[in-house]
């Protein structure tokens, strides 16, 4: 196909009278007959083509289109595929899997027409605003010795020099937002102006119709505590983030090649690999010194000392001596059924507190519907009421170790009653929460290892044995014995 340069190209050469049609056509890359074509009509390809022939096909998605239409204005993104299976669907008998290219090129047509999202570049002031967001980090595939480490970055960036910050997190909470917001304002010794988030259920209640109160009390109580201004982005537009989400990209990017240089995504622990980050984190930001400067010196001033990371959550202790933490299950001491407590829901713990003294702290359970209960908290109830063991719904977490759940097993393979099996285990772990659960554990492990029977005697008798005498060896007896060997 001859292009409207070349035409061009050979009129050039023609009027310069120095060759002929059949060299000029050949210079120009087409054929002699073309040549004639062009310099006769006088008109370039482009002005010479005709528009195309309407098909003569029926369109067969004519009935169903304007159907289809209101799912495309609805979600401009939605695939064709996706719609064509929507209407084999509702419409089995009309339409065909062979039809999708038919579909692409129909809605592929259609999206051309439509007038596309204009984007507009901001320009930020130094020290004005920062941007927050949490960030999956889970295709990385980092492995702590072995064990998957799936987890989340809380990233903050200042917008003006893309200074950055990062925090290791396990959940998308208001504590996470709170720790990470606050090292990262005292790593740079002051605080911006603004601070951008998305509709982060931690910062934001997405169900308020108050325009005026779209924000948490607790981060209402961290902004107001910085001096702060708090704003978020309108719901599903991830742009006005945007660069945050870019140096979401960037980061993952460095992190890649990092993992790849170093030839292995597995570490010894959590600590090792923040290390690794921090160092790739510093690295990146080791290239904006000029505008961190400028960025601190439009910063507002640090109170003086940090703001506890915590989410308080007001709670009433169960009949069961447990409490519900957003969707996970705790134990505590049955002192407090019954009672309104307050619970403090750090990063990686939490804190059971009732007129302002601390009851209980543990562990903080991370994802849905999971449970932790500890024996203390309901052996000596479950010793009262024995035939409630085998059907507790939190059973499997009375086995504080693999030891004690072989000497259940061992338990209801000597007793052909389960109810006796239970009793004995309960007294057993009842004994591991009054004198000791180590103790109890090496009792256990003996009894195993020798096949004997396990009763509650024999581990009391185990338990309290009086330990073998050391006999302290000096230097002096073995060349004693030595010399005696050799007389």
């Amino acid at each position: 196909m001859v292009s409207d340069p070349q035409a061009t190209y050979l009129r050039k050469l023609v009027r310069r009278k120095t060759m002929t049609i059949k060299a000029a056509s050949a210079k120009a890359a087409m054929c002699e007959s073309s040549a004639h074509k062009y310099l006769r009509t006088e008109k370039l390809p482009s002005e010479l083509k005709t528009p195309p022939r309407p098909s003569r096909r029926n369109d067969a998605f004519a009935g169903v289109w304007s159907e289809c239409v209101q799912f495309l204005e609805a979600d401009p993104k939605m695939e064709a595929k996706a719609l064509l299976e929507y209407l084999l669907d509702k419409y089995p008998d009309q339409f065909k899997p062979s039809q999708l290219r038919t579909f692409q090129r129909r809605v592929r047509d259609w999206k051309a027409d439509r007038p596309k999202e204009v984007f507009f570049a901001q320009v930020y002031e130094p020290g004005d605003r920062a941007q927050s967001d949490f960030t999956c980090m889970n295709h990385l595939g980092i492995t702590l010795q072995g064990t998957p480490f799936p987890h989340l970055l809380y990233h903050f960036v200042l917008t003006y020099s893309s200074w950055e910050s990062v925090m290791v997190c396990e959940s998308e909470s208001f504590a996470s937002l709170s720790a990470g917001f606050q090292n990262a304002v005292y790593e740079l010794g002051g605080v911006p102006r603004l601070h951008q988030t998305d509709s982060m259920s931690c910062a934001v209640k997405n169900r308020s119709g108050n325009e005026s109160d779209v924000f948490t009390e607790s981060y209402k109580e961290l902004m107001d505590f910085f001096g702060v201004v708090p704003r978020r982005t309108q719901p599903r537009r991830p742009n006005e983030n945007g660069k945050v989400e870019q140096r979401h990209y960037r980061l993952k990017r460095a992190m890649e090649n990092a993992l790849t240089l170093r030839g292995s995504r597995d570490f010894d622990s959590q600590g090792d690999y923040e290390r690794f980050l921090t160092k790739i984190v510093r690295r990146l930001n080791a290239c904006r010194q000029s505008e961190l400067e400028q960025e601190r010196d439009a910063l507002g001033a640090l109170p003086a000392q940090r703001l506890d990371s915590f989410e308080r959550l007001p709670v009433r202790v169960s009949c069961g001596s447990t409490i519900l933490v957003k969707t996970n299950r705790y134990s505590v001491p049955s002192t407090l059924i019954g009672q309104r407590v307050e619970v403090r829901l750090y990063v990686d713990r939490i804190e059971v507190w009732r007129a302002q003294t601390l009851q209980e702290q543990m562990p903080r359970l991370y994802g849905e519907g999971r449970h932790s209960i500890h024996y203390l908290h309901v052996i000596r109830d479950l010793v009262r009421k024995p035939g409630a063991f085998a059907g507790y719904r939190y059973r499997a977490d009375l086995f504080p170790s693999r030891v004690f759940r072989m000497a259940y097993d061992a338990l209801k393979a000597a007793h052909t009653v389960a109810l006796a099996a239970d009793k004995v285990y309960l007294r057993v772990l009842e004994l591991a929460a009054n004198e000791g659960e180590s103790g109890v554990e090496a009792a256990l492990t003996h009894l195993l290892a020798d096949k004997t029977p396990i009763t509650l005697e024999a581990v009391q008798i185990l338990l309290h044995a009086p330990e073998s005498p050391i006999i302290h060896v000096t230097l002096e007896s073995y060349d004693g014995l030595l010399a005696e060997e050799v007389r």
